[in-house]
């Protein structure tokens, strides 16, 4: 199948490097990152993982939960996760699903047979509290990703799910936000962006970030 942005995210049990995972059930109320891999004992991915279980802290100050798969049993993953460890002075802390049956991979369309029939490519996806998914990215399997980017969307996205602003080309937290083309209403503006905001043009606003 093939998901899109707004459309609920599947749910699945599988077994995983920490047992059986119910997806639904391991979010609950908060945010999470599923992000796949092609296969355990890759250098690539041990990098990712290893930058992944470093940046717990930051996920985790914006309620999110990161989850891993690779098409490899649960067994492998756990000698693997000793050598992410060993290798990159780290601790892995989350989840890393066991795909060999494809059951999940095919759920998220994360096999591309164009690139590989039988691994997974580079997906992530990004998942709301009410189990919307609001990001896919999706990168080839010589390329690493950059977390940063990941963590700089999700701020993005809980930002404008509580304000009437977008962010812009390259916006960073803390950094001045666009207001909404749609709101008009003076008396409104002066009510929701009490630092006032800058008009480039009629449609370009600038605000100083609202929750700052």
């Amino acid at each position: 199948m093939t998901l899109r942005l707004g459309d609920i995210a599947p749910d699945f049990e599988q077994d995983s490097s920490v047992g059986k995972i119910k997806f639904h059930e391991f979010l609950g109320d908060g945010w999470g990152v599923l992000f796949s891999h092609p296969a355990d004992y890759t250098p690539v991915c041990t990098t990712e993982l290893g930058l992944t279980a470093k940046l717990k802290g930051e996920f985790e100050k914006r309620g999110v939960k990161a989850i891993a798969l690779s098409v490899d049993d649960a067994e492998s993953h756990k000698g693997w996760i000793n050598d992410i460890n060993e290798t990159q002075n780290t601790t892995v802390n989350f989840p890393i699903l066991a795909d060999g049956d494809r059951k999940v991979s095919q759920l998220y369309d994360m096999i591309h047979p164009n690139a590989s029939e039988t691994v997974t490519v580079r997906s992530l996806f990004v998942i709301d509290p009410k189990k919307k998914v609001r990001l896919i990215i999706t990168y080839p399997a010589s390329t690493g990703r950059n977390f940063d980017e990941i963590l700089r969307v999700i701020d993005s996205l809980q930002l404008t799910d509580n304000y009437s602003v977008a962010t812009p080309g390259n916006w960073k937290d803390g950094e001045d936000v666009v207001i909404v083309p749609s709101l008009k209403d003076e008396a409104v503006l002066k009510e929701k962006f009490p630092k006032g905001y800058k008009a480039v043009r009629p449609y370009l606003r600038l605000t100083p970030q609202p929750n700052k």
